[in-house]
Formats: C-alpha cells, structure tokens, sequence
C-alpha cells in the first residue's frame, strides 16, 4: 500500500475538478487529481458539445425544408447521409475531446492517479486497495449520470442514453425517446429534422425545464405542430422482440397504439455519482439523495474540510456553474479552515431546440406574490416574420413593490442572445424602467423583449396609480 500527502486531493476531472486544482494549485498549494475513468468532460464527451453538433446538422437538413417558403426551390430530393452526419459529430467531438486531454496531459505526473477513491475518513481516501491519500481538504466532483427508470429495462439492448448517441456510425431509422427535458427535446428534434421517426413520451406535463404554465403551453403547441410529443403519456408496455422495442400506448387521439423502434432513448435526468464514494465513513449529512448537504456559496460541506463542486452536488447541471463551484471549492479547500463565499452568477439556462428555451432569474415558483408579468407573442414580431422564425411567447418578471426585473421565461428565437442580455440585467439588479433606458436596434428580435418589457412597465404604472387613489 502507497501512502500519498498532499493539500487537496480532488476525485474527478471533469469541468467541476479541473477548475478545482487549477484553483488550488493557484494558492501555492499541493494538489492531485484522482480519476476512475477516462479522461475528459461530460460536456466535451457525451453532454453541450456533441449535442449541439447533432442540432447543427437538423438545422441544415430543415433549412432545406423551409427553403421553398422563401421561394427557394432545391432541385431534385433531399438526401440525408446519416454515416456522413455521425462521422462529423464524432470527429469533431473528439476533437473538443482531445483539448481537454491536452490539459489534464499538462498536469505533472504526480499530481494524477488512476482509481476509484473511496473515504475511509473525512481527510483519507483509498485509491483502488493501491494507495492510501492523506489530504487537507477534499473536493468532490464525480458528477453525474443517466438516470434509468426501471421500467425501461424491459427494452433489453435496444435501451439507450445519450451518452450512447454519439457513439452511433450511422442514423436509426426509428427512436422512442422518454423524457422531454433538455436532453430528450433537443436530441428528439434533432432526429425528426434528420429524418429519423421520432415519438416523445413525457409525464407529468413537464417539458424543457419551463414552469410558466402560459410559456409552457405555447411550447407545447409549437414543438405538437412539428413532431409527436405527449409530455403526459399514458404507456401502457415495453417489450423487447428481436432487434427492435415493441411500445404500447396510448396516442394523442386516445387510441391505443402498437409501435415498433430500433431504440428507446432514455432521456429521464441524471442522478450524482455519489453511491460508490463511502460517504457513512465521513463526518458529513447526507440529503435523501445521498448527497452532502452544503453551502452553495462555499461550497463546503457542513463544517468540514470536504466540499462538492459541478453535477454531483444535484443542483445545477451546467458548465457554467461546474466551473465557478470548481473554483470556488478549489479556492476554499487550498485555504481550509478560512473558507470565504465565492460569487455566484445570476440564472441563466437555455435549450437549444427550435424554437429555443430560456430560463433566466428566479424560479418562476419562487416568484414573490402579486409579481408583474410582461409579455409579447412572437407570432407577429417583425424581424421573426422575417426569418419565418415567428413562433413563441416571451414572460419577463418585475417585482410590483420596486418594478426590479426578476427572471424570465421564454420558447422563441434566438433566445440563447435574449438569455444573457436578461441574465446581465438580472445579475446587474435593474428594473424594468432601466432596461428600456437601453438602446433597442431595428429590425431585430430583441424589439419583441422591448414589447415584454413596454407591457410589463405599464402593468407596474397603472399598479402604483391604483395605490396612490387607495391612499389619497
């Protein structure tokens, strides 16, 4: 048994842990990295990035499409060459891949080991029976996996992940997806653009993160006229027959309905990667998930030198914030016991389907009683007309007492632009009468937030009219 002392060990070297020890090791201290696995991000591997190269295909393969509305006329049939489109999303992901794999190779040998870590105490950690890790402090950044239902074992190998997607040589020619969240939206529509036969199973109504029962219904109705989607579907079994997955359930018409798919996608959220860790030796409490309860802010895990950073902590799912948690704990742990708040960004969230979803400020539920709300149906704006883009429903949020702006939620175009401009407006406290201050071009789509924003303020100056009469 090898015995190892350092500072701060970090288990994981995903966004969350490579931003740990760079942090760490920027303090003067002595830090390692302790992986299990290979080497590389979610995000670069099977998460933002090869998604996104996914989409970008759809988006070529449905310009085409759209073409002949603009009186663009394509001569001859569309072809979509499914090995052609996979050969580029894995090459190109192994491309953002191999950047990561360039940084962790910087790191000096000895700041990485090869294993599982498990804790036999707050500050020792065992590495695959072959060493034993002394540490200061410990960062936790696991992260996450898919998430499973146990229902879908049924599908036998025609049971699939996202993570499996992007290991595909060529299109199927049929996909069942479960779950339209992020994940599920995004690759579900991905796959109907590229000609792939395409059904979505929800339940419960969820849909693309959105809580705003208007702006979620809005979707529902733009993302229905395109593809099937039941966000509330009523399955009634799953059976593997051969090389296929036999669904029964009941469609949208209230028939029941027998289809057969090369696979079932399986796009129900990820659970941290915390069971295997041996957290009963710590000091530390656990939620009923399993993981340590902490400080978002600190991200220190109750008082002791442990702290969690990046998807394993179950709150955040997102580069981004991976990143700033990863400094963040790096930071306090190289500095044990004088652990400081780090600053933490306003929330933004953005699903890159067509049209685009954005969440930004505070949770639609947390929104405090008697809040303004403030709106503009895309159907109409100018400039979306324009790009025949002209789908959506924009809700921003304004405290009644102060008219601040709070958050948003929208389904349109471009919202990944209108997210940052919102969430810099968050994060910067304006108000509402603030941001109309701001210079709105045109033609442009963000005319349509100035709508929302024009609504909003004027809900907020009949409101105080009200209050001055009841006083007077």
């Amino acid at each position: 048994m090898k015995t190892l002392h350092t500072d701060v060990a970090v288990i994981g070297t995903g966004t969350a842990g490579m931003n740990a020890y760079r942090a760490a090791k920027a303090q003067g201290k002595r830090a390692i990295v302790i992986e299990s696995g290979q080497y590389g991000t979610t995000c670069a591997r099977v998460g933002c990035m090869p998604s996104k190269l996914l989409i970008a295909a759809a988006e070529a393969s449905h310009a085409v499409d759209e073409a002949p509305r603009f009186g663009v006329h394509v001569e001859g049939d569309k072809r979509i060459d499914g090995r052609e489109v996979m050969q580029r999303v894995r090459s190109e992901r192994d491309r953002f891949v191999g950047f990561i794999l360039d940084a962790v190779g910087s790191y000096p040998e000895a700041d990485k080991l090869q294993g599982y870590a498990t804790f036999k105490s707050d500050t020792v950690l065992l590495v695959d029976e072959h060493t034993e890790v002394h540490a200061k402090a410990v960062v936790i950044a696991t992260g996450s996996t898919p998430a499973v239902p146990g229902m879908f074992k049924a599908a036998g190998d025609r049971l699939i992940v996202n993570d499996d997607v992007f290991e595909w040589a060529d299109l199927p020619a049929r996909v069942a997806v479960f779950g339209p969240g992020v994940i599920g939206l995004e690759l579900g529509q991905a796959l109907h653009r590229l000609g792939v036969h395409v059904r979505i199973f929800g339940l419960g109504g969820l849909l693309g993160g959105l809580n705003d029962p208007a702006v979620k219904a809005n979707a529902q109705q733009v993302f229905q006229n395109e593809l099937y989607l039941d966000t509330d579907a009523d399955v009634k079994h799953i059976e593997q027959v051969g090389d296929e997955v036999e669904i029964r359930y009941v469609n949208l018409d209230g028939q029941e309905t027998v289809e057969r798919f090369d696979y079932l996608l399986a796009a129900t959220g990820r659970r941290p990667n915390v069971a295997g860790l041996k957290l009963e030796n710590t000091s530390l409490e656990l939620d009923d998930k399993g993981v340590p309860v902490f400080d978002r802010y600190t991200m220190q895990a109750g008082k002791a030198p442990i702290f969690i950073a990046g998807d394993v902590n179950n709150t955040v799912p997102l580069l981004h914030e991976a990143s700033d948690e990863g400094r963040i704990a790096g930071q306090n742990a190289a500095n044990f016991p004088n652990v400081q708040p780090g600053k933490r960004r306003a929330p933004i969230a953005v699903v890159f389907c067509d049209p685009q979803i954005l969440a930004v400020g505070k949770p639609f539920k947390e929104l405090p009683d008697g809040f303004v709300t403030g709106e503009v149906n895309f159907d109409d704006q100018g400039r979306s007309r324009v790009m025949l883009k002209n789908r959506g429903l924009l809700h921003v949020y304004a405290d009644p007492r102060t008219g601040e702006f709070l958050g948003a939620e929208m389904v349109g175009p471009t919202a990944e632009h209108m997210a940052h401009l919102l969430a810099w407006s968050v994060q910067q406290r304006l108000t509402v009468a603030q941001m109309l201050d701001m210079p709105f071009y045109h033609p442009v789509v963000e005319e349509g937030l100035r709508t929302a924003l024009r609504d909003a303020q004027a809900r907020l100056d009949e409101l105080q009219a009200r209050q001055h009469k009841a006083v007077a």
